[in-house]
């Protein structure tokens, strides 16, 4: 009856330290999922099973291992947010399985993907015909992000207003974190002083912009640091 009773005890105390983790590395990690949280949900899981279970390992030593493996996807993530490229060097980018309506063959060879999975995944988004489909995006993820083609989309008020014939591309991020996407710029043939110009035009300077982004209808999209909202909403 004892042992039953250390069992309870160590299984309840598992899984309070595992909610803890997770609040503490925030909601992101519960939503998108990427390599290292993968790998941190993983290892974290099986602690805590040995936490509950395994009485010939001690306490002690599995709190410092839970605690080792929290504090490195805690820096991890903050480290992400402050250095991109280290981000897109450990995590990888997304990439373009479908560009203007064409499958991109060698794309989907470097992730392993089929057909089949590129349609199972279409599927689950109510898209059953590939042709329908303009832009498709492997995300870190490994979810799929899909834009169909233009006659296929959903007609806003605002499409309304727009020109008939409008050529519209796939939008272009340009800032990110207050720091040009050179990269970017230069293989879509946007100089930087087009850039700069324009948030010259808005009054505004580079360090102060969070994002920026060039819309598919050719406009940029600036969102700065400072948002002016005196009381955000947090929905906790």
């Amino acid at each position: 009856m004892k042992d039953h009773l250390i069992i309870l005890f160590r299984s309840f105390s598992a899984f309070i330290i595992l909610m803890i983790i997770a609040r503490a590395l925030g909601k992101q990690t519960l939503s998108n999922m990427n390599f290292h949280e993968f790998v941190t949900a993983v290892i974290l899981g099986a602690i805590a099973a040995n936490f509950a279970f395994n009485e010939k390992i001690e306490v002690a030593h599995l709190l410092i291992a839970l605690s080792v493996f929290t504090i490195t996807s805690f820096i991890l993530s903050k480290l992400f947010l402050k250095f991109r490229k280290f981000k897109m060097w450990t995590e990888g980018t997304p990439t373009v399985l479908i560009e203007g309506g064409l499958i991109l063959e060698d794309n989907m060879k470097k992730n392993n993907m089929t057909l089949d999975s590129l349609n199972e995944q279409l599927r689950q988004k109510e898209i059953f015909n590939i042709e329908d489909v303009e832009y498709a995006l492997l995300e870190i993820n490994g979810k799929l992000s899909v834009q169909k083609k233009k006659e296929l989309q959903a007609v806003t008020l605002k499409d309304l207003q727009l020109k008939a014939g409008r050529d519209e591309k796939y939008p272009i991020e340009l800032v990110i974190d207050g720091q040009l996407l050179k990269d970017t710029l230069n293989s879509n043939h946007i100089p930087e002083s087009w850039i700069l110009s324009q948030l010259k035009a808005r009054g505004k300077k580079l360090e102060d912009v969070f994002y920026a982004v060039k819309g598919s209808n050719g406009q940029l999209y600036v969102d700065e640091y400072k948002d002016d909202i005196k009381h955000p909403i947090d929905v906790e």
